[in-house]
């Protein structure tokens, strides 16, 4: 069975937890020296995924975006400015929308058919998402995290890649405008545990996560992981005045992330999510 795999394209001071905290305007990216490993990993790996690429990443580092293009990776799209949908409206959407794929059209780029909420933030606040992405062209959102995990996320939203209705992400609508498909979560034992990458494949015990995969794999469903290139480069910033558990969040792990990835890489099944969706 055919898995998704997906890289959210970000620089390091995109992250949810330090994105107030720093001055983007000087901060430097370190977009590409961060990705350059992980663009290798997947050659060597034989594996092609999909990148969810921030608008402002598209402004800064175009050749890396060409670059990740011209590898037969799909690009798809993760907001412009990386704010939450939370944080913006129908208007600010659509208007973030048209000018990535203005963007895009300028680098001699397909429009994107897939896009990604920046921190999850698809739920039941933040639905209204769901038609202004169809209005403009979107065919799959890949956004929704089926359980409640800190600010984000929908419980009792299905696990498998589906069509939510517009007036409640937990049902099903075949006549619904775009495909979802969930981030992965397992379920058992009572225990909802979220093993969809990132954060939880670097601090998680790389047994538990793997063998929730394995689980998932034998019962025929295919799963979407995802990552951020700064999740495993040496040289991501540490920045100044989080809180401990905000630190844990956004660092642990960092050394052993990319062991891990090669790891799943070579046990499973990867490609673009456009390509396991078939659309």
């Amino acid at each position: 069975m055919r898995h998704a795999l997906s890289v959210d394209l970000e620089a390091w001071y995109h992250a949810e937890l330090v994105r107030r905290r720093v001055d983007r305007t000087q901060a430097d990216a370190q977009l590409v020296a961060a990705t350059e490993p992980v663009l290798a990993l997947l050659a060597r790996s034989g594996v092609r995924a999909t990148f969810f690429v921030v608008g402002e990443a598209l402004e800064r580092a175009p050749e890396l975006v060409q670059a990740v293009a011209a590898a037969g990776h799909e690009i798809a799209c993760h907001g412009w400015s990386h704010r939450p949908l939370w944080e913006l409206d129908p208007h600010s959407l659509g208007d973030e929308l048209a000018r990535f794929a203005r963007s895009l059209a300028a680098l001699g780029l397909p429009p994107a058919v897939g896009y990604r909420a920046p921190t999850f933030s698809l739920d039941g606040r933040t639905a209204w998402a769901l038609a202004v992405l169809a209005a403009a062209g979107y065919r799959y959102d890949s956004s929704l995290f089926p359980a409640r995990v800190g600010p984000y996320g929908v419980a009792g939203a299905p696990l498998a890649p589906y069509r939510p209705a517009l007036d409640d992400l937990r049902r099903h609508d075949a006549s619904g405008p775009l495909v979802e498909f969930p981030l992965a979560v397992w379920r058992g034992l009572g225990l909802t545990l979220p093993v969809a990458g990132g954060f939880y494949l670097r601090a998680l015990p790389f047994a538990l996560v793997r063998a929730a995969l394995r689980r998932l794999d034998a019962e025929g469903r295919p799963f979407v992981l995802y990552l951020h290139p700064w999740e495993g480069y040496a040289a991501t910033p540490r920045v100044a005045g989080l809180a401990p558990w905000e630190r844990w969040i956004t660092y642990a792990g960092a050394r052993s992330f990319l062991s891990r990835l090669r790891a799943l890489l070579a046990e499973f099944r990867f490609a673009p999510l456009r390509e396991v969706l078939s659309i």
